[in-house]
């Protein structure tokens, strides 16, 4: 704490008020509490405290205001609820991330997770800021060493651009994720886990980014268990910890896990709003929700720093024409596909090279670069086309030059693409270029 500074203490006794307003229940209806007596003072998204006469205290958000009525969203069942029963307008929610957050995990309130006491920073922020103003932001920079041999070359991420990682359960979308937060070049990383399994958060921090990968991160957990409520401020929060740290002149790297998850918390919200489902079941206003996120990210301005994102989307049935999939389509820089298929066979990470797209080529790459990333989609490709015939032996060697091509570089391509690289960009490159070169030379890779 003595290094910390002083200034830090001001905004927490800022907020301290020996005045509390109270209201009264006056009448639950499908989930959502009404109150009598804080119109006058409540806004919405303030928080409450309704004071049950029998069981703990009953926590909330302000969701809409009448004349004459609070109404309000709990943060749990409102099982043991009562006519007349006292409800406290608390201090409006601070959030104030500081330099002294990284290495620490928060909640979407700004509050340790890690067992260890944290003070807000010195200013408090907006966790649903507008994004930079779109004339002032800088182009996209320059190309980003990611650890991964695929993402080195064949679908390049540059500094400020914003990827969607599609993705079905099970097919290794947490480890890809755990991995660019390891390994990725970046001066700091903020990572939201959105509605993730307690379990999940803990393994994690400790296991997938470890001490090292800590250091340099913020981490913005809220739990399945947790309330609608929460678990959508978790991504506006974690997004405000990231803008913060841009402003401060470093390039933040953003993962969100996930944005489904996001969007179906929200989706709760709305419905208790009254709002009507019209995307197969999500209201209409998930779409200005999901593009007002992802448009905070990207490049700053010319005196502040950039936010490379990643947005995970969790497809059910791997539909990738799901809604929120379809959303994030439409407002990202490119997106990477994870194939259950790709995963079964034990490749990782599984992604479906043919059904992923960087749109940071071809500026990213060189001349040279670019030809070998088009050689590269032509030889999977062609491949792909022909697996079946392939596999059941009916394809003649000798009949398509470039299918006999694909054939001798599949399965080093295969293994290119699943390997780490820990030795940047030009040594990705370098390898392709002799599996390329073999490939045409019809020679084998000697291991």
């Amino acid at each position: 704490m003595s290094d910390l500074d002083p200034s830090i203490l001001k905004p927490v006794f800022d907020r301290l008020s020996p005045v509390r307003r109270m209201g009264l229940v006056n009448g639950v209806t499908r989930g959502v509490i009404e109150i009598e007596g804080l119109e006058n003072a409540a806004r919405i998204g303030d928080h409450l405290t309704l004071q049950r006469q029998s069981g703990p205290d009953l926590a909330g958000e302000v969701l809409r205001v009448e004349s004459g009525i609070v109404h309000m969203l709990p943060a749990g069942a409102p099982d043991g609820v009562r006519l007349g029963d006292r409800v406290f307008l608390e201090p409006t929610p601070v959030f104030a991330p500081g330099m002294h957050w990284l290495g620490r995990v928060v909640d979407p309130f700004g509050q340790p997770l890690d067992g260890k006491p944290l003070l807000p920073g010195t200013t408090p922020r907006d966790i649903m800021a507008a994004p930079p103003p779109a004339v002032e932001r800088k182009p996209l920079g320059e190309r980003m060493a990611t650890g991964l041999a695929v993402l080195n070359t064949v679908l390049p991420i540059v500094r400020g651009q914003r990827i969607g990682l599609f993705a079905g359960s099970g097919v290794g979308k947490s480890t890809l994720l755990a991995t660019l937060a390891r390994s990725m070049q970046a001066d700091a990383v903020v990572v939201a886990l959105v509605g993730e399994r307690g379990r999940e958060v803990n393994a994690f921090v400790e296991e997938a980014l470890g001490a090292d990968g800590l250091k340099r991160s913020v981490v913005v957990a809220a739990t399945s268990d947790q309330s609608a409520l929460a678990r959508r401020r978790c991504a506006w929060s974690a997004m405000t910890v990231a803008e913060f740290l841009r402003d401060q002149g470093l390039n933040v790297l953003f993962l969100a896990d996930s944005v489904t998850r996001f969007a179906e918390a929200h989706r709760e919200i709305a419905a208790a709003m009254g709002e009507t489902p019209s995307l197969r079941g999500f209201p209409p206003s998930t779409t200005p929700l999901i593009a007002g996120l992802c448009e905070r990210a990207g490049p700053g301005t010319a005196k502040q720093g950039d936010i490379t994102a990643v947005f995970s989307v969790l497809v059910a049935g791997s539909d990738m024409d799901e809604p929120v999939a379809d959303i994030l389509r439409g407002v990202l820089d490119g997106h990477i596909v994870l194939s259950r298929e790709i995963a079964e066979r034990g490749r990782f990470p599984a992604i479906d090279l043919s059904r992923s797209v960087s749109r940071s080529l071809p500026d990213a790459a060189t001349d040279e670069e670019n030809r070998m990333i088009a050689e590269t989609r032509r030889l999977v490709g062609s491949y792909e086309q022909s697996e079946v015939m392939i596999k059941a032996g009916l394809y003649t060697p000798g009949t398509d030059p470039l299918l006999d091509q694909a054939v001798r570089a599949h399965d080093e391509l295969d293994g290119f693409f699943a390997k780490p690289e820990p030795d940047g960009i030009q040594n990705s490159f370098d390898r392709l270029s002799v599996i390329l070169r073999r490939a045409k030379a019809g020679t084998a890779l000697q291991h």
